[in-house]
């Protein structure tokens, strides 16, 4: 099997222990979720990771790949200077990726050496103690729901062709209106789908994520659906346990870390 490790983590740069300092204790849950799959990443041996990312290029057409033979990770957008890592991309599989996708699914290829914090962030928490872990960084459309499974789908014929034991991440979090003081203001109906979203996850129930209305999802704020319906498509068909490693919002914004076991 060449899909070897699986999850879905929030991009919370209070994660970062420079960056959070004593808004990390409010984080803790997450941030021991973080080490768990650090610890499953390992054992894993992954040798490429597939990260989705919502806050890179996003067209309103197409799906994005980031190619580069070197990304770095930095948070100087968060004032922080001096935390910094440096990966090497998979140029290789990348290629055949879109090669094999050129006429089946709406991919452009980018280039920017520069991971956003969408990635920096888990990529930094997970591959600290192990940097030699090659990336592709991918970003989703402005299609709708049901074109990211299906682009998952697609994926996963690609993966499974190939060699290489790959991790296939989806960084996103859930509703940003949870509370009165949250970032994005507040809604009743935040609450109802971070609930929804989680329950539907550990079923498996993926058909009731895509029924999800587009006017319910406007109305809570979110940034990782699109990522998540890709893994989705990623795994469908594979037997897997959702395992929820930890639920918090602590800020407003609903964080999820969850395992999935292949």
């Amino acid at each position: 099997m060449s899909i070897v490790f699986s999850a879905i983590v929030p991009h919370s740069p209070f994660l970062i222990p420079s960056i959070g300092r004593e808004n990390l204790e409010l984080l803790k849950s997450t941030e021991l979720a973080f080490k768990k799959l650090e610890e499953n990443l390992r054992l894993s041996d992954v040798e490429t990771i597939v990260i989705i990312s919502p806050h890179g290029v996003v067209q309103s057409n197409s799906f994005s790949m980031n190619l580069s033979p070197e990304f770095t990770v930095n948070f100087e957008e968060f004032g922080n200077l001096t935390t910094k890592m440096l990966l090497s991309g998979d140029i290789g599989l990348a290629h055949k990726i879109r090669e094999r996708m050129e006429t089946r699914a709406p991919l452009q290829m980018i280039s920017d050496s520069n991971l956003d914090y969408g990635s920096g962030v888990p990529l930094y928490l997970l591959l600290k103690d192990t940097p030699n872990i090659k990336i592709i960084p991918l970003y989703y459309s402005g299609l709708d729901l049901d074109a990211h499974f299906k682009f998952g789908q697609l994926l996963q014929r690609e993966f499974m062709v190939n060699k290489e034991r790959i991790g296939v991440i989806a960084s996103g979090d859930l509703s940003h209106k949870l509370t009165k003081n949250a970032p994005a203001g507040y809604s009743a109906k935040a609450k109802k789908f971070d609930k929804m979203l989680i329950e539907n996850l550990i079923k498996q129930k993926t058909e009731n994520i895509l029924k999800m209305k587009s006017d319910f999802i406007a109305e809570i704020s979110e940034c990782g659906l699109k990522s998540i319906l890709i893994l989705l498509g990623v795994l469908d068909g594979m037997k897997y346990r959702s395992e929820m490693l930890s639920y918090e919002a602590p800020f407003g914004v609903g964080y999820l870390t969850m395992n999935f076991k292949l």
